[in-house]
């Protein structure tokens, strides 16, 4: 029988149902930004990062979480010896400023929140020590200062031998003409940028796998890669700031960006307009992802649906600007190539990848 990211315990139908209740919530509070000098500027909602705009300038705030990547963490320390918690670290990180950088604001402040289910957890230095510095190192990754954070013990909620890893971060874009506004057009190119792996998303769907498997994490991964299954999964994630800053100063519009983290390719639709979003540059799947499908096993559209495939990050751009971002990305270091394009179907909204038989429609994706 073939594993599903719902057969390991996640549901995101209830969970984006809880969401959508949130935000429809929370925008009753919007009036209250007037007494601050602020107000809300329409189609923030929804998105993954929430503006405020000022009078020249828009105010950027995201929180996020790292899930349960620690949990493998954690496993892999006791069984190798071989700590992971700076990557760790910087997944948090990531996850936190990937989601601001997507409506064009970059990282100011950062900060942490390391909740424990026993204060004893900080008494292991090795561990405690990689956290710090991978934290202090990511901010630096992402030119924000660490401006605090908060490190209760949660007793009765956390297990003892847990840490629940999260933070947020503030941004500014100014001048505001640098907001990225979600004004993604027919004939767009569609722009990937690599993943290091499965970075933050689908791991309690990864450590089900473990369970699995004889030598849990310890497992070779193969398909080429000599990494074990652990050392595949705690890969950091990958930062994608620099390219949003590249972009700026080189005058290059990004339309749209997507941080493709949960619901794998379906994020590449989470603008709220229907589109049809065609990838027709597919590369083969990296070997941590064969791995999954192979050991799980995962059905080829359930994998799409869940992970992230090896795409981190996906810009949307005017044809005449897609030789130039591509080249904005590279020069910053990260793996880029044009991957396909976004075309009008009147009200049709899907994600398609003819080369792989996929077809995801506007109803497999509810953040809104």
């Amino acid at each position: 029988m073939s594993l599903s990211y719902e057969s390991a315990g996640v549901r995101y139908d209830e969970l984006d149902a809880f969401k959508r209740a949130c935000q429809k919530a929370a925008k009753t509070t919007a009036d209250l930004l007037t007494a601050h000098g602020y107000s809300e500027p329409a189609e923030t909602r929804g998105e993954s990062c929430y503006l405020m705009e000022a009078e020249d300038h828009f105010l950027a705030h995201v929180e996020e979480g790292l899930g349960t990547k620690n949990l493998v963490a954690d496993a892999v320390y006791a069984q190798s010896g071989k700590c992971f918690y700076r990557e760790v670290a910087i997944d948090t990180v990531a996850t936190i400023v990937n989601d601001l950088i997507t409506c064009g604001a970059l990282p100011t402040s950062l900060a942490m929140h390391a909740a424990v289910g026993d204060s004893s957890w900080f008494g292991d230095a090795v561990r405690t020590q990689a956290l710090v510095d991978g934290w202090a190192e990511a901010c630096r990754m992402s030119g924000a200062v660490w401006g605090g954070g908060e490190t209760p013990t949660l007793k009765g909620i956390i297990e003892p031998q847990s840490i629940c890893l999260a933070g947020s971060a503030v941004g500014r874009i100014a001048p505001k003409s640098l907001r990225i506004t979600g004004e993604a057009k027919d004939g767009d190119s569609i722009l990937f940028l690599a993943s290091s792996g499965v970075q933050t998303n689908g791991l309690t769907l990864c450590r089900k796998i473990a369970d699995n498997l004889p030598d849990g994490y310890a497992t070779p991964l193969g398909h080429g890669d000599d990494r074990t299954y652990g050392e595949g999964l705690l890969a950091p994630s990958v930062i994608y700031v620099k390219f949003v800053r590249e972009c700026q100063q080189r005058g290059i519009t990004l339309n749209y960006v997507s941080h493709v983290t949960g619901h794998g390719w379906r994020k590449l639709m989470r603008l709220d307009e229907p589109f049809v979003y065609e990838i027709t540059n597919v590369r083969p799947e990296p070997a941590l992802f064969k791995f999954l499908m192979e050991k799980g096993p995962i059905e080829l559209r359930e994998a799409y649906a869940t992970f992230n495939m090896g795409i981190g990050f996906a810009a949307y751009v005017d044809p005449k600007d897609a030789d130039a971002a591509l080249a904005a990305a590279q020069a910053t270091g990260y793996d880029a190539w044009i991957a396909g394009r976004v075309h009008k179907d009147g009200d049709r909204k899907a994600v398609v990848v003819p080369s792989l038989d996929l077809t995801f429609g506007g109803d497999t994706l509810q953040v809104r």
